[in-house]
């Protein structure tokens, strides 16, 4: 049978046959929007991107859950400074089918991570691509999500198996491309942009992370990885730019305290992120 009713894609869904949609729906909630965070390569703070976006968009009122769908190197816990804690699973009949119900942060945003499903957090995962992509849509689609407004996805980096997975099973709204200043990283990163053109997934724009640093005297803008303008690499991956966010001291430092929720809220650095992203949506 067709899930058309509670898709977030019903609206926009242009199949001729929806009862043959192969699109994975949420069993315990209603989710509006569907967002993927995505980059070419690791190391360009596409976590702190998606937490920072999810913070933000919590901020503003919205209702917010977060997938941390890298399985291999889960970090959204440490972001939130929840990963002290675990997730809830319940069996729910002897067909060992199973509810997970997520780990709320300060701010009541709702987290599904495969790092607070194990015992430590420094438990490895030794998976192969099947069982990696298994696990990831059943967080996904078995996690008591509630009605939300928005579910951020951070996926992981390439165009691998989890990444092919998310695209084609889940009901995506768009993605956020997460890029740095290089022309290394940003070759990297058109590969995830001209995967996502061939799979007609929609990219909101991008993000150049990690841009500057800011003096603390004069304010100036110092670039240590190009002298290019983040309009640039923007430019060369074809993408709108949302925002340019620089390597920040004081995040991290919040981040390790557990405040990170209350800092990202009040900083100003990250609102040019969250309406572009806002005016993007709505077009």
């Amino acid at each position: 049978m067709s899930n058309c009713s509670t898709c977030p894609s019903n609206s926009k869904c242009s199949s001729e046959d929806k009862d043959k949609c192969s699109k994975l729906i949420p069993k315990f909630g209603k989710i509006k929007h569907i967002i993927g965070v995505m980059s070419g390569k690791g190391g360009v703070g596409k976590s702190t991107i998606t937490g920072a976006l999810a913070i933000k968009l919590k901020h503003k009122g919205y209702k917010v859950g977060v997938l941390d769908g890298d399985i291999t190197g889960p970090s959204m816990p440490r972001f939130f400074g929840i990963n002290e804690k675990r997730a809830k699973i319940t069996q729910l009949d002897e067909e060992q089918n199973i509810k997970f119900s997520p780990v709320n942060t300060d701010m009541r945003i709702e987290v599904i991570s495969l790092n607070l499903l194990t015992e430590k957090e420094e438990q490895p995962v030794i998976w192969r691509g099947p069982v990696i992509t298994g696990v990831l849509t059943q967080m996904y689609s078995d996690t008591e999500w509630g009605d939300l407004d928005y579910l951020l996805i951070d996926m992981p980096p390439g165009t691998g198996d989890v990444a092919l997975t998310i695209m084609q099973d889940v009901p995506l709204d768009g993605i956020v491309i997460v890029s740095t200043p290089q022309d290394m990283v940003s070759m990297i990163v058109k590969k995830v942009v001209i995967m996502a053109e061939k799979m007609n997934i929609n990219i909101i724009g991008a993000v150049e992370n990690l841009s500057y640093v800011k003096c603390e005297n004069c304010d100036e803008k110092i670039r240590l990885f190009s002298k290019k303008s983040a309009k640039e690499q923007a430019t060369y991956l074809g993408l709108p730019l949302l925002a340019e966010t620089p390597m920040d001291l004081e995040l991290v430092d919040n981040m390790e305290d557990g405040k990170v929720e209350d800092y990202i809220s009040k900083s100003e650095q990250y609102d040019t992120l969250v309406d572009n992203f806002m005016e993007r949506m709505n077009k």
